[in-house]
């Protein structure tokens, strides 16, 4: 077996990591990796099944084990140097893991796992690979959908449940491929609800799922499961421990499933996501939002917003904080006309706003939507 250099495929962003990707600059050989966990019972109200009970961790494992896949992609970075006339290309592998959600061969994974991929292959439980398609990415919330032609895979959907009924304590299970162990189960429970991550692309991601179940990079992407073996989020980060560690301490995240329920469809039928933009910073005071900068050229600065601004009601919408913006934008289209209330030196004004598609890169509007 020649050796791996193993590297984390994310940096650290906002104290936090990418759960999963590993990246391989070196081809490595031996077989899938199975590892035994120990059984214990599980029970909770959003983890009951239908006939009211929860599922033990190994009951979970056998049904929904299945339909979890090993992802590996081959990428291509570039790199400038100073001294070279072009860019070089260093190429290498990213794995991770990812689900299967329909039997037409949709499989969900996170968008980092295959960032930058020239080919990503599939490798199911019983040991077959097969060659999977990019549907479609979404870095805003670090998703991405994959297609297998399902008449080349046995194909295991799991079935979706809902963030929204989970509560803090809830039980959970992830099943994922930390550094390339195949198929490895790991339990907690749901530390807390709607916490916010950095996606990849610099904008925050709402309503995220922390839990202590073990999450490991070659985790990223797979299934956050409640105790009646629904999916309820996509592990996608993880907090480490400082000192160069970049193991587990039991704080990791989870991109609810109903973010992903909202954002596959989109990516199934375009590939992308169309979201509306409005092109302000802002932070919660006590009347609304006060906009402290506006991206030069968008369309709150095309229309007269200004810097000490206070936002108070977009569209219908009343605006109470600076993440009410972020909501009421989510609501609306590129290209929508929205009329904007602001108080402007105690007086109220309203001014419309046109807005536009959302950029890539968040490092134009790190707060505001």
């Amino acid at each position: 077996m020649r050796t791996a250099l193993v590297a984390l495929l994310s940096a650290l962003v906002g104290g936090g990591v990418a759960a999963g990707a590993v990246l391989l600059l070196d081809d490595e050989d031996g077989g899938a990796t199975r590892t035994v966990i120990q059984q214990a019972p599980l029970a909770g109200r959003s983890g009951e099944d239908d006939d009211g009970e929860g599922l033990t961790p190994a009951e979970i494992y056998r049904r929904d084990a299945p339909g979890v896949v090993f992802i590996k992609a081959e990428v291509v970075e570039r790199e400038q140097s100073p001294f070279d006339l072009f860019p070089t290309e260093r190429r290498g592998e990213s794995t991770g893991t990812g689900f299967v959600i329909d039997d037409r061969g949709s499989i969900v994974t996170n968008a980092h796992v295959v960032a930058n991929a020239r080919s990503v292959s599939v490798r199911f439980s019983d040991g077959k690979t097969v060659p999977a398609k990019i549907r479609g990415t979404d870095a805003s919330t670090d998703l991405a959908l994959l297609v297998v032609d399902p008449a080349k895979a046995d194909l295991r959907p799991l079935t979706l449940g809902s963030s929204a009924d989970v509560e803090v304590g809830d039980p959970t299970v992830a099943i994922g491929n930390p550094f390339g162990l195949d198929l490895t189960l790991t339990t907690g429970v749901i530390s807390a609800k709607q916490r916010q991550i950095t996606a990849p692309n610099g904008f925050q991601i709402d309503d995220v799922l922390q839990t202590d179940a073990a999450i490991n990079p070659g985790n990223s992407g797979g299934p956050l499961i409640d105790a009646a073996g629904r999916v309820i989020g996509v592990n996608s980060q993880i907090r480490t421990g400082g000192s160069g560690s970049q193991g587990s301490i039991g704080i990791g995240f989870a991109v609810p499933i109903d973010t992903v329920k909202r954002v596959i469809p989109q990516l199934r039928e375009k590939g992308r996501v169309d979201r509306a933009y409005l092109g302000v910073t802002s932070v919660t005071t006590g009347a609304g939002a006060l906009v402290q900068d506006l991206v030069p050229g968008g369309p709150a600065d095309d229309a007269g917003i200004l810097p000490g601004d206070v936002i108070t009601r977009i569209g219908e919408d009343r605006i109470r904080d600076g993440s009410d913006v972020g909501d009421a934008i989510e609501r609306h289209k590129p290209g929508d006309e929205v009329e904007v209330e602001v108080l402007r030196d105690g007086r109220r004004q309203t001014v419309e706003v046109e807005l536009e598609r959302r950029p890539e890169d968040g490092a134009l509007d790190t707060v505001g939507p």
